[in-house]
């Protein structure tokens, strides 16, 4: 079977299963049903991470160096193979990763899973940080050129040309939810955070009363606003302004945006950090203490400490993608004719997104005490059920008016930077802009090639139309719909992609031992 029928056949099953049965029967693979103590997608990321790391002798530690020296362009041939510097491959791979995950998904973590989330935000990390060398070292061993010498890299290819023809339905299987998954967290959900952000901002400066403001019922329950529909299709606009240009567009575009996005939100944050230094460890005590023995309370609510991992887990993937194989793809048009080395240069990425950009971003909303403003922190303090449930029908307890997503760390950083002037929130908002940008802007590539790899160069128009779209559709949506959505698409297009890399790490490992046994010496 060919891979465009095979295509229509995975979208036919998709779209049936999600009529028949609904969104929840993906969703689930994050759940705790009651025959499994911990969520397969807990054991599958984590297992396959730890696995990986062992036999692979941890290379996030061994090759750091390496990856960092290749990373600034020293090993740089013009002449190798490929699209894109190994600096732009990785800014382009950052520019989806950097984003949305660090301002609203630490959020969203430490909202119902407490400052304990934040710990295993670190382990998805760490031993996500192998994931994506593997991942992104097999795609440039199997990757694609077409008859204009692009590249066609990531998953869908190492599964076809490194397992066989055999796989196929898995290759095909994982691109299937690539662009799914590109249309809901690439896209849908950067959109969705930046309208609710400028709403609240706006609707304090104009009124929840003024025309723009006012949400209209569209069906029971879901209402939109004139602000939030104009906001939907500027970025739409933006978005399609941007991707039409293809890779070398969006490289150039990512290549400069990217850090300038990066170093704004790290030094506010690193400001926050140092004036409430003597709180750090204190912070940082929270952090280690709810990851392992969160309140009886909790345990009592449903969880407990798996409550806390799962929503760090979670949220671990969606900041950094590790083990997601949406990165490889990026990584997959690098110029080298190691994989090896740009494999090594996959590695920085979780070390900036996660354990440095997350964790500030946690640091703050701990330090700040604006992790109290949380459903976590309401079903620890609460006296009994009934003030629990009416705190949080509410969204007031003990005063505090509870944030989640971006709006937590807008609140945090606002806070945090009082000392300075009263607008540090609006840090957060540009922020949440830039970063929704770019995260959507790279995220087209990966959708993009996913189609390609099912369908052929054909569908690159219908596909971008169809991604703009839903570009819009963020800008209108609920912040539950949409995250569930993007959590059951990022969760299921990782299965095919680590099945791959347990049954490639033979390979992986050679191709290892063989590049380091080699003196690399510097082009310049």
């Amino acid at each position: 079977m060919d891979r465009k029928t095979a295509g229509f056949i995975s979208f036919g099953i998709i779209i049936f299963i999600v009529y028949a049965f609904g969104l929840h029967t993906f969703e689930a693979i994050w759940s705790f049903p009651s025959q499994r103590a911990v969520p397969l997608m807990v054991l599958a990321l984590v297992g396959t991470g730890i696995y990986a790391t062992i036999k692979l002798g941890f290379p996030q530690i061994k090759y750091l160096k390496h990856g960092i020296n290749v990373t600034k362009g020293v090993y740089d041939d013009p002449n190798d193979e490929g699209d894109l510097n190994h600096f732009k491959a990785l800014t382009t791979a950052l520019s989806a990763t950097v984003g949305i995950g660090n301002i609203a998904g630490v959020a969203t973590a430490i909202y119902y899973g407490g400052p304990g989330a934040l710990f295993w935000m670190w382990v998805t990390a760490f031993f996500g940080t192998t994931l994506k060398y593997a991942e992104c070292t097999l795609s440039l061993k199997y990757r694609e050129m077409d008859a204009l010498g692009k590249t066609a890299g990531g998953p869908m290819y190492t599964i076809e040309n490194g397992l066989g023809k055999n796989w196929r339905w898995m290759a095909v299987s994982f691109a299937s939810f690539a662009v799914i998954c590109s249309f809901a967290t690439g896209n849908s959900i950067q959109s969705f955070t930046v309208s609710d952000q400028l709403y609240s901002e706006f609707s304090s400066i104009l009124g929840s009363t003024n025309f723009l403001m006012i949400k209209h019922e569209i069906i029971s329950g879901f209402g939109v606003s004139l602000f939030q529909f104009i906001i939907g299709i500027l970025m739409a606009v933006i978005v399609g302004m941007v991707i039409i240009g293809g890779i070398s567009r969006i490289g150039n575009f990512t290549g400069y945006l990217a850090p300038f996005m990066a170093l704004i939100y790290v030094v506010s944050a690193g400001l926050i950090i140092l004036f409430n230094i003597d709180k750090i460890g204190y912070s940082f005590g929270l952090i280690f203490t709810m990851a392992f023995d969160p309140p009886a309370t909790i345990a009592g609510t449903g969880g407990g400490i798996l409550m806390t991992m799962l929503w760090g887990i979670k949220r671990g993937l969606y900041s950094n993608e590790a083990g997601q194989g949406s990165a490889a793809i990026a990584h997959s048009t690098a110029k080298t004719k190691y994989s090896v080395r740009e494999g090594a240069v996959a590695m920085l990425g979780p070390y900036i997104d996660t354990l440095i950009i997350c964790t500030m971003t946690g640091l703050v909303i701990i330090s700040t005490g604006a992790w109290k403003h949380t459903e976590y922190f309401v079903k620890i303090s609460a006296s009994s059920i009934d003030e629990m449930d009416q705190a949080l029908n509410a969204g007031i307890y003990q005063g505090r008016e509870l944030f989640n997503s971006s709006l937590l760390t807008s609140y945090a950083f606002k806070q945090g930077l009082s000392f300075l002037f009263s607008f540090g929130d609006k840090i957060v908002t540009l922020s949440v802009l830039l970063f929704a940008l770019s995260t959507a802007i790279a995220w087209s590539f990966y959708g993009n090639r996913a189609a390609v790899y099912l369908f052929g160069e054909k569908a690159i128009v219908p596909y971008l139309y169809v991604y703009v779209f839903f570009t819009f559709v963020g800008g209108i949506a609920e912040l539950e719909a949409i995250w569930a959505f993007g959590d059951a698409a990022l969760g299921i297009m990782t299965f095919p992609n680590l099945i791959s890399i347990i049954l490639l790490t033979g390979v992986l490992k050679k191709m290892t031992g063989e590049y380091f046994s080699k003196e690399h010496v510097p082009v310049r």
